[in-house]
């Protein structure tokens, strides 16, 4: 699957129940706590440099960090934007989880959810038009989006609520994290 060449940008969902306890939580509800939902609303106060377009999720995580942090825009939901099912392994503790390359007994393998990814992402950009796709989905979109812009699967997760614009330098994409010093994670 090869991306657009056009900016993008990545918004994980605020702090959830499931992440303050190091659940893995994949297709599960699970709710943002305070901080999440105050690291949401922080995200309002931001000016954006140029126009956008709203995505999200279908997660309710995911719409309610998009319905906080942007509560004057209305958001287009992306079914394929939701985070990976991970099978027997949900709910379980984030120590149990498989390596990412596997296929979890009753979940999602990671090369569908790259093609799944990257379909959406490639749908986003092309709906948003001459506008700035700006999406709020999960971490592991925005790990399959690092690897889909030619990064390394393994790393650390995406911190919560830090906007993450993706754009094409010198033939290259970019990850480039911004307000990362306002964000609370």
């Amino acid at each position: 699957m090869i991306l657009p060449k056009r900016s993008f940008c990545l918004i994980r969902h605020g702090q959830t129940d499931a992440n303050r306890d190091g659940i893995i939580a994949g297709r599960i509800e699970a709710r943002l706590t305070g901080q999440g939902r105050a690291a949401a609303r922080a995200l309002a106060d931001h000016a954006w440099s140029q126009p956008f377009t709203l995505f999200t999720s279908p997660q309710d995580r995911a719409r309610d960090t998009a319905r906080l942090a942007f509560p004057f825009h209305a958001a287009r939901v992306v079914e394929d934007l939701r985070e990976r099912d991970w099978g027997i392994f949900e709910g379980r503790p984030v120590a149990e989880l498989p390596p990412r390359t596997s296929t979890p007994e009753g979940g999602e393998g990671w090369p569908d959810m790259l093609i799944r990814i990257g379909a959406a992402l490639s749908g986003c950009m092309a709906m948003a038009g001459d506008t700035l796709p700006v999406i709020v989905a999960h971490s592991g979109v925005i790990r399959a989006a690092r690897v889909l812009t030619g990064r390394d699967l393994n790393g650390p997760s995406a911190p919560n609520t830090t906007p993450l614009l993706y754009s094409v330098v010198s033939g290259s994409w970019e990850e480039q994290p911004l307000l990362a010093a306002r964000m609370v994670s």
